[in-house]
């Protein structure tokens, strides 16, 4: 069985995740605005939505080759 993780340190966590996604959503909005001359995605934009997923506990039970093979 898994320990628990205490409410304080839940609301920190969670505080954090958030504060990250903030950061790249900011991040992928200005780079998408600004750059109209491509409709490729750039390798870090997938490092940074496996790191994201892989933050807020998303991939836990995924493989990464099966994430890429959907992208």
């Amino acid at each position: 069985m898994a320990a628990q993780i205490p409410g304080s340190d839940q609301i920190k966590q969670y505080k954090e995740i958030l504060g990250d996604y903030d950061k790249f959503t900011e991040t992928s909005f200005l780079d998408c605005v600004t750059d109209h001359t491509t409709k490729k995605v750039q390798e870090y934009h997938i490092q940074q939505n496996e790191d994201m997923a892989a933050k807020g506990g998303l991939l836990v039970n995924h493989d990464k080759e099966v994430l890429m093979d959907v992208l």
